[in-house]
């Protein structure tokens, strides 16, 4: 059984879904502390989860770990607030999007481990890729705690945080491309006459025998292709046409520009 208490600071969308992924995880909810900013949503999750709604200051000297999880442009005013009263010996996993650890270092005392993490959003599932990074004062011990907060969520990996900000890019928001993907998919058969929920069907299990067999076969993606496209076949012609589109190429500039977006962020919160 886990023996450490967490304050979930922001219980936000983000907060929320390592709250119930806690929950799930059979960490007790007598160890889970939660903060909102509004008091009518702070009595909704007590009320969902039978977790403790407490102030931003309890949570700092009751919780061993505080897992932050406001808005990345909120965490200045959090931190004005209540990091001088955080001791140097608890644990702060950072979910703010985009903000390095530097950022949690110069505004708590000296000393204050900090694990930056990313996530996801099939976490509600427990399928998530979560990415684990140290700061400057975290050791192994740390990120072995915030693995056991977020294993039970799906997969971890530690990275260097160096590579926060691609991780950000690429898995953070990773599930949107899919689902614009997906989307895209089920007009088509539309277009092509099939009802919506026969589209639908179709791509969702397709979406997701593709990916397990990504998953499982060890198999390089462009092998599995292969596979797939016959010459002078439906999918060579289909693939002729994305290229054409510059479909590949899209999706690095994107990526590229998720990368940038969240150097912004953190370069507006400092």
């Amino acid at each position: 059984m886990p023996k450490h208490t967490v304050a979930v600071i922001g219980a936000g969308k983000i907060g929320e879904l390592v709250l119930s992924g806690l929950l799930r995880s059979g960490w007790p909810a007598s160890r889970l502390l939660v903060t909102a900013r509004r008091a009518a949503r702070g009595a909704e999750l007590a009320e969902r989860y039978g977790v403790t709604v407490v102030e931003n200051t309890e949570a700092v000297t009751r919780a061993d770990i505080l897992a932050i999880a406001v808005k990345p442009q909120d965490a200045a005013t959090l931190l004005d607030e209540v990091g001088g009263k955080i001791p140097a010996d608890k644990l702060v996993v950072s979910l703010c999007a985009g903000l390095p650890t530097s950022f949690f270092a110069a505004r708590l005392p000296e000393g204050t481990p900090v694990v930056r993490v990313m996530t996801n959003t099939p976490a509600l599932v427990d399928q998530a890729m979560t990415a684990i990074s140290a700061g400057p004062h975290a050791n192994g011990e740390h990120l072995a705690i915030a693995e056991e907060m977020f294993k039970p969520l799906g997969a971890t990996l530690r990275v260097p945080e160096s590579q926060q900000d691609a991780v950000t890019a690429l898995s953070g928001s990773g599930p949107a491309y899919f689902y614009l993907l997906v989307e895209a998919m089920i007009d088509a058969g539309i277009l092509l006459g099939l009802p919506r929920q026969v589209a639908h069907e179709l791509i969702v299990q397709t979406a997701i025998g593709s990916s397990v067999m990504l998953r499982d076969s060890g198999e390089h993606p462009v092998k599995l292709r292969e596979a797939v496209t016959s010459p002078a076949g439906t999918t060579i012609a289909a693939i002729h046409e994305l290229e054409k589109h510059g479909v590949r190429a899209a999706l690095l500039g994107a990526l590229e520009a998720a990368r940038d977006r969240a150097r912004e962020i953190a370069d507006q919160a400092r």
